[in-house]
C-alpha cells in the first residue's frame, strides 16, 4: 500500500474572486482582511452586488487545508483529502479539481443532499483579501468523513484552523489528533485567519490541546495567541505548544524555530496582486520539505518563494509547471545542498 505523506482535515469551498475598492467594503461594513460566515442568501446577495461592479476574476477549488494540500501535490507530495462536498455541480467540480493534481479524498462515496459551501474572495488594491464564506453542507463535516486507515498510515496529520466554527467538526479534530497520536502520526496545524483566533479561541485551544508538531500561523494570529506584538517573544510562548513554529510576516518572510534553533526567513520582493492563499501555499511548501528531509533553512526558503509567488497572481494556487520551475531553481542555491 502506497504510503501518504500528509492527510488533511478541511472545508471544501469553491472560491469566487472579485476585485473592489476599500470604499465598497465600508459601504457595506465588511471588515477588511477577515473571514466571516454568512447564510447562503446574503451571500446570494453580495454576488449580485460584486457582479453589477465587474467581471468574475477567477473561480477555483478552495479551502485553507486543501490550498495547502494543492501546493504541496504539486511539488511531488502524497496527499490525502477529508473533507465533506454535496452531490450538486460545485461538489463535482471540487472533487475534480482536486484529482486532476493526484489528491486522493474521500468524497468517492458521497452522495449528500445540500449545498457545496463557496468563498467569495474580495481583493482590494492593496492585495489583501476578504472573506465572506458560506460553509453550506462542509458545515456538518463530522468523525463519518474521516479517512482512519489513511491518518494511521501517513507522516502528518494537517488541520485547518477554520473548522472550529463547527461543533460536530472539532469532535472530527479530536478523533483525528486520537487516530495520529496512537499510531506516530505527527500533527500540523494553521490558524487559518486571525477570525478563528479572535472570535474562536476555545477551539483553537482544542486543536493545540496537548502539544502539536507544526504550528503555523501569521504575526497576527501568533500577536493574538500570546498578547504580544514581538514576534521574538511570540515565537518563544507558541513553542509551549508546537514543537516547530512558523510565524510568517507578509513580504518580510518569516520566522522559524524549533526550540533549539530561529531560522529568519528573508522576504521576497514581488508585486503582491491578490494575498489570497498566501498562507496556505506557504504551508502547503514547507510541509513538503519536511516530509522530503529539507534542513529548517531550505523548507523557509521553499516555503517563502512559493508564497510569493502566489501574490502575484489571481487566485491561491498556482499551475504545476509554476511550481515544478520554482523548486528545480531553488535547488540550486547554497541552503538546499
Amino acid at each position: 500500500m502506497e504510503p501518504i505523506d500528509i492527510v488533511g482535515i478541511g472545508n471544501a469551498l469553491v472560491d469566487q474572486e472579485f476585485e473592489v475598492t476599500d470604499e465598497f467594503l465600508q459601504q457595506h461594513q465588511i471588515e477588511k482582511g477577515m473571514m466571516t460566515l454568512i447564510e447562503d442568501e446574503d451571500q446570494e446577495r453580495l454576488i449580485k452586488l460584486l457582479a453589477q461592479r465587474g467581471e468574475l476574476k477567477k473561480q477555483s477549488g478552495g479551502g485553507s487545508a486543501a490550498n495547502s494540500l494543492v501546493g504541496f501535490a504539486q511539488f511531488g507530495g502524497n496527499a490525502f483529502y477529508c473533507c465533506k462536498v454535496a452531490d450538486d455541480q460545485a461538489g463535482k467540480f471540487y472533487c475534480e479539481d482536486l484529482e486532476q493534481v493526484g489528491i486522493t479524498t474521500n468524497t468517492g462515496s458521497q452522495k449528500h443532499e445540500g449545498k457545496t459551501g463557496r468563498c467569495l474572495v474580495m481583493v482590494t488594491p492593496d492585495a489583501e483579501r476578504t472573506m465572506r464564506t458560506y460553509l453550506g453542507i462542509t458545515a456538518d463535516l463530522s468523525v463519518d468523513e474521516l479517512d482512519e486507515d489513511a491518518i494511521a498510515r501517513a507522516q502528518y496529520l494537517y488541520i485547518e484552523g477554520y473548522l472550529v466554527t463547527s461543533m460536530v467538526a472539532r469532535e472530527a479534530i479530536t478523533r483525528a489528533k486520537e487516530i495520529a497520536r496512537a499510531n506516530g502520526t505527527k500533527i500540523a496545524v494553521t490558524c487559518s485567519d486571525p477570525a478563528m483566533v479572535k472570535y474562536f479561541r476555545d477551539g483553537i485551544d482544542l486543536i493545540l490541546d496537548g502539544g502539536v508538531d507544526v504550528l503555523f500561523c501569521n504575526e497576527e494570529e501568533a500577536g493574538i495567541l500570546t498578547g504580544t506584538t514581538d514576534v521574538q517573544e511570540a515565537l518563544q510562548q507558541l513553542q509551549q505548544h508546537a514543537d516547530l513554529v512558523a510565524i510568517t510576516l507578509g513580504k518580510n518572510g518569516a520566522l522559524l524555530g524549533d526550540g533549539e534553533r530561529q531560522v529568519v526567513v528573508p522576504g521576497v520582493k514581488v508585486k503582491a496582486v491578490d494575498t489570497n492563499g498566501a498562507g496556505d501555499m506557504f504551508a502547503g511548501a514547507m510541509m513538503y520539505g519536511l516530509t522530503h528531509n529539507y534542513s529548517l533553512a531550505a523548507c523557509g526558503l521553499l516555503a517563502s518563494h512559493a508564497a510569493a509567488e502566489v501574490v502575484s497572481n489571481f487566485g491561491p494556487r498556482l499551475s504545476l509547471d509554476r511550481q515544478q520551475q520554482l523548486l528545480i531553481r531553488l535547488q540550486h542555491e547554497p541552503e538546499f545542498n
